[in-house]
């Protein structure tokens, strides 16, 4: 059983929303770079990055992170993980940081992302997207730019789905 949360264009209106509020924040886009965390966080960084361009007139920067060996639980999997490849062609030293991911849940991720970028200098701030909040933290992380938030039960999972990866855009929570 399963119940859409977000269709095409609460997806794309939450994008807008999302960018708008960026902007506002950091006074435009002088200032930022935009880091998606893998897989969906890419694509929805792209899309956000791709807003401000057409806003501002300036595209951010745009790098992608892949978090694997900064996971808590990395040694408590019992096969090898696939890591991918993490690219930030430019420094994060004193910009703000805005990290995009596609659902936030436990934190436990955007804290493995944080530790991530201080490898590659030291923000002025960093600034956390999140297209859906599902509730259920265990860690003190809350999204400084929100999509929606819904609670779930934590035997639910919320899927986001995105053309790029998967034909359709659309949010829905699945029974576990």
């Amino acid at each position: 059983m399963s119940k859409i949360i977000m269709d095409s264009q609460t997806v794309d209106r939450a994008i807008s929303r999302i960018s708008n509020q960026i902007l506002e924040r950091n006074k435009g886009a002088a200032e930022i770079v935009v880091i998606g965390i893998r897989t969906r966080g890419i694509h929805i960084a792209e899309r956000i990055v791709d807003r401000i361009e057409k806003l501002e007139g300036i595209r951010p920067p745009l790098g992608t992170l892949d978090i694997t060996l900064y996971r808590d639980d990395f040694r408590r999997k019992s096969e090898w993980p696939s890591v991918q490849k993490t690219h930030i062609p430019f420094s994060v030293e004193d910009k703000n940081v805005i990290l995009v991911d596609d659902v936030i849940y436990t934190g436990r991720t955007t804290r493995a992302a944080i530790e991530a970028i201080m490898d590659y200098g030291r923000p002025a701030s960093i600034q956390l997207v999140a297209l859906v909040d599902r509730g259920h933290r265990e860690l003190p992380i809350q999204a400084d730019y929100l999509g929606i938030k819904v609670m779930t039960q934590k035997t639910e999972e919320v899927k986001v789905l995105l053309k790029e990866t998967d034909g359709r855009d659309e949010v829905v929570v699945v029974e576990g």
